[in-house]
């Protein structure tokens, strides 16, 4: 469990046990995955040939950010409780719609890397996710997601896909012509005539 999660169950406030931890003082072992303390031992891989575990975590804006840290830690706790041993977690502020986000991309390019864990399929890929897996596959590498739970008629998920793509494209130009737009007005407002 997290350090907040701990402090929570045992009665002390968060607060005093952020400062306990930095101090070295907490009663109980921790250790750090990426931002998050976590409480217990870590658990370690079952061989040093089995390769990294990464968590992965996405938020699609950064308005959105604050559950990142809440994403992380539920896939960690889920991994954990299987017996993976977390070598490293990442994530990344970036649309699944997105083609180019580096740090997914750096962690498919990535050998040493032969398990994934995400929360859900669409924080991995929105879409072909089923082809970006059967590749890992074919790799010797895997993909586990966390809650599978995902609509089973395949035309529903197949619209819904193509609806969020035309969506995306749609309010992504025209808020790229706003920001043109209120860029043009701001130049020409404080030039001298």
């Amino acid at each position: 469990m997290n350090l907040k999660e701990w402090a929570a169950s045992t009665g002390v406030a968060y607060i005093t046990a952020r400062r306990q931890y930095a101090a070295g003082t907490l009663p109980v072992p921790t250790y750090r995955i990426g931002r998050l303390i976590m409480v217990g031992e870590p658990v370690t891989g079952t061989s040093a040939r089995a390769g990294q575990t990464v968590v992965y975590a996405r938020v699609s804006s950064a308005d959105q950010k604050p559950d990142l840290d809440r994403q992380v830690a539920r896939v960690t706790v889920w991994a954990t409780g299987r017996k993976f041993g977390v070598d490293r977690v990442v994530t990344e502020v970036s649309s699944a719609l997105n083609g180019h986000r580096k740090k997914f991309l750096a962690l498919l390019r990535d050998p040493s890397v032969t398990t994934i864990v995400v929360e859900h399929r669409d924080r991995f890929a929105r879409f072909g996710a089923e082809y970006v897996e059967a590749a890992l596959t074919a790799q010797g590498r895997r993909l586990l997601v966390v809650d599978p739970a995902e609509v089973d008629d395949d035309l529903v998920r197949d619209v819904t896909e193509i609806l969020t793509a035309l969506c995306a494209r749609l309010y992504g130009r025209r808020a790229a012509a706003m920001r043109a737009r209120r860029a043009v007005e701001a130049v020409t407002e404080s030039s001298p005539a």
